[in-house]
């Protein structure tokens, strides 16, 4: 019997097809086959190698081996690229205004709408940026009455007691907790006033409850930036990848963060009504600074444009969350939605990456006891001096501070601008902040649609609709430009004359001027361009602050440091989440 011609016919087709699309196309054809790919499958089987890395929390270190293999760009998927340069890299991607990508609102959206940070567009990002960038430039926070004043009462009556305390009796501390803890009391009152903001220094169990309820999601992050689809249908299937307590997580903290949201309002609604402006004996640290400047500045702006800072038509968009934002107003307009996501994204980033730092920084330093002393005698010289407890400045005795929120007693703190031109202190900082980037992750962006492509390191012709990333675990570990990229040596961010001053002298010529110019190019832990971090001088000033404070007063010791080990993570922190040491009084 003879076999029918066309079902053979089409079958042929069909696998001719088939071969052209999976094998020919991509090996020979595909836009970004000139290219060298991290892994040899990724030409045929796309993303799946790099998925299955991510997925195992190994991103960051098989990219950077990647890049010293191949060079500055590399494949990382089917349509995916890193990219590991300043010229022709994240100068063009990241001052260039290339568009986020939709891993973004996939992995960071809050109360069902778009933070500042997860909008994809420049438009509506750049139009929220400008209604606060004013209260988070470093002249503002160096001057800030309200942070001065939360300062020295933050200082006085929470973070120093404690850690007299735990000098006093010898006792080992979890530090990486601490840090949270003092990050987080630092970052809400700034945002909401200290009245309103956090007292997790002092009330552990919340402490403990927020901190567990804010990283009990992070093992299930992948689904929603990777695969959000599995995560979906895997919920209509009734088996979902990402279980019931991370959607109780999240709901407990949009609802904890409402409150204070709420509070600050109650507290501009009285100050409004009483005119406290004018009442010299107002507390200047219960001033919502944050959230008075954005909600001000959003609602002012919609005003003029109901559009401006909302998503452009087509984009991403979140799954509506269950939340409690009822304020009697519009139920159809996501404005106070918006304010609350863009409070509850600023305390969980402006917190936790000030932590992470703080804690590599002392883990760093408590293994080098000499570094320390040449800490201690730099911050000597600061005006006053961080002495605690204080002294009363008429029996020069030492007292007790006045407890109460509104007075810090006799205890008073060094100008911003002074502890910021210390040059051992930047320099402890910013090779931490390189060593230890607290975001070392990717931070993806899409190749612009323009004639002929774009450039990307030696690689011309780059589509458009490409997702490129950069990230600072990679930049940062650059040999040729921080010599010995792996060790922790300060002293590389000192100018020459200064690296003689502090004895910090190395084998290696990296301080000349031109190449801390050229290190000071290659430095990303904030990132660059329009949608650097916001809160980049509020961090340096409060981690310099805290340091300071620290080793005017006390050494310290490593206790335990197993699980010091950084996840490989967009976020890091330790594999065991804590570091112990114990505080000595010098």
């Amino acid at each position: 019997m003879a076999v029918p011609l066309l079902p053979i016919l089409a079958l042929t087709a069909l696998a001719l097809l088939s071969f052209y699309k999976f094998i020919i196309h991509p090996l020979f054809f595909h836009p970004l086959r000139h290219i060298p790919s991290a892994h040899w499958s990724i030409p045929i089987f796309g993303d799946l190698w790099i998925a299955y890395q991510r997925y195992h929390e190994k991103n960051n270190t098989v990219t950077h081996a990647a890049h010293v293999k191949y060079g500055s760009v590399v494949r990382m998927g089917a349509n995916e690229l890193s990219v590991n340069c300043v010229d022709n890299g994240i100068k063009t991607i990241y001052s260039g205004g290339w568009e986020k990508h939709a891993w973004y609102p996939q992995r960071f959206g809050s109360y069902g709408v778009m933070n500042m940070f997860s909008t994809i567009h420049h438009q509506p990002h750049s139009q929220k940026k400008r209604t606060m960038a004013n209260v988070y430039s470093k002249t503002h926070i160096a001057s800030s009455p309200q942070i001065a004043a939360n300062s020295r009462t933050l200082f006085s009556t929470r973070f120093l007691p404690l850690l007299q305390t735990l000098s006093t009796t010898g006792q080992a501390v979890d530090v990486h907790d601490l840090n949270n803890a003092f990050t987080m009391d630092f970052m809400s009152a700034y945002q909401f006033g200290l009245r309103a903001g956090t007292n997790l220094t002092q009330d552990v169990a919340t402490r403990h409850r927020v901190l567990h309820e804010y990283h009990c999601r992070r093992p299930y992050e992948f689904f929603s930036a990777e695969i959000p689809w599995l995560k979906s249908l895997s919920r209509k299937l009734g088996w979902p990848v990402v279980p019931q307590f991370v959607d109780d997580a999240n709901m407990y903290l949009e609802n904890w963060n409402a409150s204070m949201c709420r509070e600050a309002d109650r507290y501009l609604t009285t100050s409004a009504s009483n005119d406290t402006d004018a009442d010299s004996s107002s507390y200047a640290g219960d001033d919502p600074v944050v959230y008075r400047q954005f909600k001000t500045g959003i609602t002012k702006l919609r005003e003029k444009d109901p559009s401006a800072g909302r998503a452009v038509a087509g984009q991403v968009t979140l799954p509506t969350i269950r939340h409690d934002v009822d304020d009697g107003t519009d139920p159809n307009d996501t404005t106070t939605a918006e304010v609350y996501s863009e409070m509850l994204d600023q305390l969980g980033a402006g917190h936790e990456t000030s932590a992470i730092a703080l804690t590599y920084l002392y883990w760093e330093l408590s293994k080098m006891p000499a570094l320390q002393k040449q800490l201690r005698e730099e911050l000597l010289t600061l005006t006053p001096t961080i002495v605690w407890p204080p002294k009363n400045a008429d029996t020069d005795t030492d007292t007790d501070t006045d407890t109460s929120v509104n007075s810090p007693g006799h205890f008073q703190l060094p100008e911003p601008k002074q502890i910021d031109a210390l040059p051992l202190l930047h320099a402890i900082v910013m090779e931490t902040l390189r060593l230890h980037s607290p975001i070392p992750g990717i931070e993806p962006r899409i190749s612009p649609h323009v004639p002929g492509g774009s450039t990307l390191g030696p690689y011309a012709g780059i589509p458009g609709g490409v997702r490129v990333s950069s990230m600072p675990y990679s930049l940062h570990r650059n040999e040729v430009v921080f010599p010995d990229a792996e060790s922790f040596r300060p002293e590389r961010w000192l100018p020459p004359q200064t690296t003689e001053e502090y004895h910090l002298s190395s084998s290696h010529s990296y301080t000349s001027e031109d190449h801390l110019k050229e290190m000071h190019r290659w430095f990303w832990a904030f990132g660059s361009g329009g949608r650097m971090c916001i809160g980049s001088h509020l961090a340096l000033q409060e981690m310099k602050l805290l340091v300071a404070a620290l080793y005017s007063n006390w050494t310290t010791e490593i206790v335990d440091d197993e699980g010091i080990e950084e996840v490989d993570a967009y976020t890091t922190r330790p594999t065991s989440n804590r570091l112990t040491l114990r505080l000595m009084r010098v």
